[in-house]
């Protein structure tokens, strides 16, 4: 390499030492710099490879069109740096060792551009990040700011899910995400007896191996505590899964359905369903009888008893006044 060569790519070198961009992951440096060789400004009729270069920065590197094109899948990336070179390189060898004005520079780069951005964007997309939890691998996209895959980024350790199960009750706990998974993968469960956390140091291995579910057949009060399900890959680990576990006792159960019976017989506000209301007086006045006909009953009644006295003590008088029979002595002889 000579000594021109060495000068140049440290000029360019120190153009782009303020950050990567874009054009630095995708292109070779050599490439630009004989793209950017016969670089004239206009007005000043003197070439500048250093503009040429601020030209690719804004073109390329603050474009958010370009940036977004470039958010591919793993393994895509070498795919956009073809594209890009496709566009670059025809220029390159065009440009090279001839001087250009600015203004076609800016015409040339801003069509390679959008041709980068219409073939770079038709290449796979990944589905992207599940939150709020687990290492996605899969889920990371490339980014040709920094010239790396960005990572999900999210915690470990997915929230506390809260369950209820009644005392005697099968409960099953299923430790799922909705990423994929790898193929090696273990599954390990874990129980902290009692409480609701997530310190790792509280829980106690259940089991272990590739079972994703875990069921109890019958619970009881012992069973009440926070349940861990972490996958493991390898030696790394992807996610942790956190289930909370309330257990209801039967007798408490049995005064709940009380109770509900109870609240269904009080309406809204605590008041017991009331009576029917009173019928108004004036229409209880109306039901019941006069007072001149309660009165003719009643002495109706009485004039009848009377009477009825009155001829059952004249009959017992009759019969007490009246003489003994003669007995007929011929018929007896």
């Amino acid at each position: 390499m000579s000594a021109t060569s060495a000068l140049w790519r440290l000029c360019v070198s120190l153009l782009f030492s303020t950050s990567l961009s874009c054009y630095q992951c995708l292109d070779d440096l050599n490439l630009g710099l004989r793209l950017c060789w016969g670089h004239m400004l206009t007005e000043q009729g003197i070439r500048n490879v250093g503009a040429c270069f601020r030209k690719l920065d804004r073109i390329f590197n603050n474009n958010e069109r370009v940036i977004e094109a470039g958010r591919v899948g793993k393994g895509y990336d070498k795919q956009l740096k073809e594209l890009l070179e496709a566009e670059i390189l025809p220029m390159a060898e065009e440009f090279d060792k001839k001087e250009n004005d600015e203004t076609v520079y800016e015409e040339r780069l801003q069509t390679a551009a959008d041709n980068f951005i219409a073939a770079a964007s038709k290449l796979p997309r990944v589905s992207g990040c599940f939150p709020p939890c687990g290492f996605q691998s899969a889920g990371a996209v490339f980014n040709c700011v920094t010239c790396h895959y960005d990572s999900c980024e999210f915690p470990l350790d997915c929230p506390v899910k809260e369950m209820n199960a009644k005392e005697n009750k099968r409960i099953q706990m299923w430790c799922n995400v909705p990423f994929h998974l790898p193929v090696d993968m273990e599954v390990i469960w874990r129980f902290a007896e009692e409480v609701n956390t997530q310190q790792v140091d509280q829980f106690n291995e259940v089991t272990a191996g590739m079972d994703r579910l875990y069921s109890i057949p019958s619970t009881s009060l012992q069973h009440q505590g926070t349940y861990q399900c972490e996958i493991y890959s390898g030696r790394r680990s992807i996610v942790r899964l956190y289930f909370y576990l309330a257990v209801t006792p039967q007798v408490v159960e049995g005064h709940s359905e009380l109770q509900e019976i109870f609240d269904l017989s009080l309406l809204p506000g605590g008041r017991l369903v009331p009576s029917p209301p009173p019928l108004p007086h004036l229409l209880l006045l109306l039901l019941l009888p006069s007072p001149l006909l309660l009165t003719a009953c009643i002495t109706a009644l009485l004039l009848l008893l009377f009477l009825s006295l009155g001829i059952l003590y004249r009959s017992l008088k009759t019969r007490q006044s009246s003489p003994p029979e003669q007995v007929d002595e011929d018929e007896d002889l």
